[in-house]
């Protein structure tokens, strides 16, 4: 949206973008209470933890949270794994890349070493376990979270070197349950399962976003309450519907968005026998 459709309802940036700052997300209190345990458990003490939902119920949402609380922590060592269907080889290259180590594919044993050796340096000298977040984890290959969880601990499984933070869909939590991956599945130590919002939790969420974005009254209450009561419980949903609104509003120059521009906008089109018959 371009700075003229901005100006035109007093706002600094699209308050339904994808795109959006950290500030706008809105923290709720179970994502709170998930960003408190990371801060204060899993970057001290290492380990896995598992953000589990449906599309749209703000699984991604979370990581940028937890990650933006992070990288305000002193010495706290952030990485993110951008492949997550990579098989091992590939795994380690990426590894590599995040931490700062020249790998070679083809000695997994050094590579496997040297990344122990970095993070027990950088847990030594801080206190803290470096955090690498592994969004659709779902996509992942059985033998490399297999390989992550022989990496990130060592002495008998006695002393953590890594954190780790999957999130994926329902296909993650079915994986965990496979044999070979229940290892892992009982190492999990936080998790957030995001469930479908209530009517109330959606309308929360978008008074804080058109808030944060610089207009509160960028729609009607009306028009609030018809839009969450639409979305299915789902976020994307909601940010999605109020986006084409908001693109309708501005090419029509409405000065604020309400239902009518709601009805007209998602009405069922008439049938051409009804338009005649009228």
């Amino acid at each position: 949206m371009n700075k003229k459709l901005l100006a035109l309802y007093g706002l600094k940036y699209n308050p339904f973008s994808s795109e959006i700052p950290i500030e706008a997300l809105y923290p709720h209190p179970s994502l709170e209470n998930f960003c408190w345990r990371i801060e204060h458990v899993l970057l001290q003490e290492g380990g896995f933890a598992l953000v589990n939902g449906e599309p749209g119920t703000g699984k991604s949402v979370t990581l940028r949270l937890v990650a933006d609380r992070l990288k305000n922590i002193r010495d706290a060592q952030i990485g993110i794994i951008t492949h997550p269907s990579a098989k091992v080889p590939d795994f380690y290259r990426e590894m590599g890349d995040i931490f700062g180590v020249v790998l070679n594919a083809g000695n997994r044993w050094r590579g496997f070493k040297s990344l122990r050796e970095r993070w027990i340096s950088h847990l030594q000298s801080t206190l803290l376990r470096p955090v690498l977040f592994i969004d659709e984890a779902q996509e992942m290959p059985p033998s490399v979270l297999s390989e992550l969880r022989m990496l990130s601990s060592m002495n008998f499984d006695s002393r953590i070197l890594l954190s780790v933070i999957l999130a994926g869909d329902h296909r993650l939590t079915t994986q965990l349950k496979r044999e070979e991956l229940l290892p892992l599945g009982s190492r999990i130590r936080v998790r957030l399962n995001t469930e479908h919002a209530s009517v109330e939790q959606l309308h929360a969420c978008l008074h804080h976003m058109m808030t944060s974005a610089g207009n509160p009254s960028l729609m009607t209450p009306e028009l609030m309450k018809t839009l969450c009561e639409h979305a299915m419980g789902n976020y994307r949903v909601l940010s999605t519907m109020a986006g084409e609104l908001l693109a309708t509003a501005a090419q029509q120059d409405r000065a604020q968005m309400d239902e009518k521009l709601y009805l007209e906008y998602y009405a069922p089109p008439v049938p051409k026998n009804n338009r005649k018959n009228s």
